[in-house]
């Protein structure tokens, strides 16, 4: 009976800590709108490639020491983090934005149209922030700036994370965020949170997951050898083009056999096959690559072990031989449940308990998965559509048409700040 009064006590006396610092941060938020788009305007205008965010990075470091931060640069080459210290003692929050652009030249008619190039392996190209990464460096900048003016009345302290090469760099193995870990950006921080734009969600809406969210991105290389003959004598073979045609169909198997697709959808995908020179020559080899996704690490070593089973085996019942080679990318981004259920109240107030969306697991891959290996985190969608527009048309991340409405950044400069302060609150 005392533990419930204590418990119906305490719960209005840690909402109205919350309400009040919510309170100062739609006034911080709204009073700095205007300032998150011109800097969205800005970097979105001079856009630069993973490990090249040079500019950016100066302009996020300046920023965050006139707000009396302490800043490091040339984080996992040229990232910048930036620590704020509350006036209260408490546990580190962190916060990440990634910042690189693409390697894509922009279509779009604005007045803030990119003007970048580059070259990228070995090809001069247009540079466009076509996955929004600009919008969350602005977002975050807008954070730093609303808490920041916050900072006595914080229980804890916030590390400001802007991490490059999320995209990921072609001639480095590397990621951003894992290098960052491995630099030790995440040793002292308690849990982490991070956003990203999406521009199938309508702008003044959010979409999250519980569990697994993004999947885990592999790669690999299969090189199927026989024996080169003429094209008339196929007999005279060991035909190295029919054995990778049927490896083909025998990946598919391991999603309609194998997968237990009720717990978590998989994906293997054959992007290239190249082999042969002539209509009448049967070459020696074939090579093949594609890509993997899987959410778990269970279900990866699943569909690893299985490719290589599938390939192997295949090219042995024809004669040849197969090489396959499985490259690791990212691990799948996973909310942990308790997390989850405990922030989505700060979602909601944020946004209004209407705009809160609940997806269905995304194939496409997250970097931020290597923070969530280290410390708690949570990752959530920032709806970029315009409102009323259709997910169906709309261009899509990674093309030369996407385009983001800046009405919805302002949610995510809440978001972020709510997060932060309800967190700490709770930690109390």
């Amino acid at each position: 009976m005392k533990k419930l009064l204590f418990t119906v006590l305490f719960l209005p006396l840690f909402s109205f800590g919350q309400t009040a610092l919510r309170t100062d941060i739609d006034q911080s938020a709204t009073q700095i709108e205007s300032k998150v788009i011109e800097w969205r305007r800005d970097f979105h205008k001079y856009p630069e490639l993973g490990n090249q965010e040079v500019r950016t990075a100066k302009i996020v470091a300046d920023h965050l020491r006139s707000l009396g931060m302490e800043v490091t640069e040339g984080v996992a080459v040229t990232g910048v983090v930036g620590v704020l210290k509350g006036g209260k003692p408490g546990p580190m929050v962190g916060l990440r934005a990634d910042m690189d652009a693409l390697p894509v030249t922009e279509r779009n008619d604005l007045p803030f149209k990119s003007v970048n190039t580059a070259v990228y392996n070995g090809q001069e190209t247009g540079v466009m922030h076509a996955c929004g990464h600009d919008t969350h460096v602005a977002i975050l900048m807008g954070v730093a700036e609303v808490l920041a003016g916050m900072k006595d009345q914080l229980s804890g302290s916030v590390k400001f994370i802007f991490q490059p090469a999320e995209e990921g760099v072609y001639d480095v193995d590397m990621a951003g965020a894992e290098l960052m870990v491995k630099e030790g950006v995440m040793e002292d921080v308690d849990a982490i949170f991070g956003l990203h734009i999406w521009s199938q969600i309508e702008a003044g809406k959010i979409g999250y997951r519980s569990g697994p969210f993004m999947a885990a991105v592999d790669n690999f290389k299969i090189t199927v050898k026989g024996t080169q003959a003429h094209g008339a004598a196929p007999w005279s073979s060991v035909d190295p083009i029919v054995t990778s045609s049927q490896i083909v169909m025998g990946l598919q198997t391991i999603l309609s056999r194998n997968v237990n697709i009720t717990a978590a959808p998989a994906v293997v995908t054959v992007g290239a096959i190249k082999g042969g020179i002539r209509n009448n020559i049967i070459p020696e080899e074939v090579d093949m690559i594609g890509t993997i996704r899987t959410f778990g690490d269970e279900q990866q070593e699943l569909v690893h072990r299985r490719i290589r089973e599938v390939a192997t085996h295949i090219s042995e019942s024809a004669g040849a031989t197969a090489d396959v080679r499985i490259g690791i990318g990212y691990p799948a981004t996973i909310n942990p449940p308790d997390l989850t259920s405990r922030v989505l109240i700060s979602l909601e107030a944020a946004a209004g308990k209407e705009n809160i969306i609940a997806m269905d697991p995304i194939t496409g891959a997250e970097d931020f998965s290597f923070f969530q290996r280290e410390k708690p985190g949570f990752f959530f969608f920032l709806g970029g559509m315009k409102p009323g527009g259709d997910p169906v048309t709309t261009p899509s991340h990674h093309t030369p048409d996407f385009f983001i409405d800046e009405s919805g950044l302002i949610i995510g400069v809440k978001s972020l700040s709510y997060l932060v302060v309800d967190y700490l609150e709770m930690k109390k």
